[in-house]
Parts: structure tokens; sequence; C-alpha cells
């Protein structure tokens, strides 16, 4: 059965997407929490490491984020100025920042 995720109670969860293996949940204020596999960095948090709860990811805060979307390896913000940041795996250049390079943190595009 589904279960409420306790670690965002107290948080107004405006959106969701669900990557390969990790998630992106957006607040009301505009903040972005990750969790799941942080294999290329794909959780924001400046490491490759995973996530059992739900963490924010600092390197957004002050941007304020009204869309997210996850992928299988990488992730998208769209920011309410209209700039967009990616970050995880730059293969194929998938990121968007002319090369195939990874980004641990998001990053503008």
């Amino acid at each position: 059965l589904p279960k409420k995720i306790e670690a965002l109670a107290g948080k107004r969860v405006v959106a969701v997407s669900a990557g390969g293996m990790h998630n992106l949940a957006l607040t009301a204020d505009g903040g972005v929490c990750s969790w799941g596999d942080g294999n290329d960095g794909r959780l924001g948090h400046g490491n490759r490491e995973g996530q059992l709860l739900p963490k924010k990811i600092e390197a957004l805060a002050g941007k304020r984020v009204v869309a997210v979307s996850a992928g299988g390896m990488h992730n998208l913000a769209l920011t309410a100025d209209g700039g967009v940041c990616s970050w995880g795996d730059g293969n194929d250049g998938r990121l968007g920042h002319g090369n195939r390079e990874g980004q641990l943190l998001p990053k503008k595009i």
C-alpha cells in the first residue's frame, strides 16, 4: 500500500517527479528535495551519495523553482525568472551546457 513520506510532513509539496532511481519534490516556497540513488550527482547535493530520505537541494536555495523534471540520470528545474538549471549525468549533452560533463550541483543553462 502507498505510504506517506513522513520526512515531507509540514512541507507543502506542489509537484513531484520520479526518475529512474531517484525522486524530486517541489515545495510551495520554491524549494526542491531529492532522494534515492545519488550516482552521477543526480540528487544535486554535490556528491554521488544516495539519500534514504528527502533532502533539500541547498544549491537551489534563493532561486524560486516553479517546476522540476527528473530524467533517468539527470534533472531539470525551471525558476520563476525563466531560468533553467540542470544536474546529473551529462552524457550525450543532456544537461545543455555544450559538453558531456556531469554536474554534481544544479547549474544554470
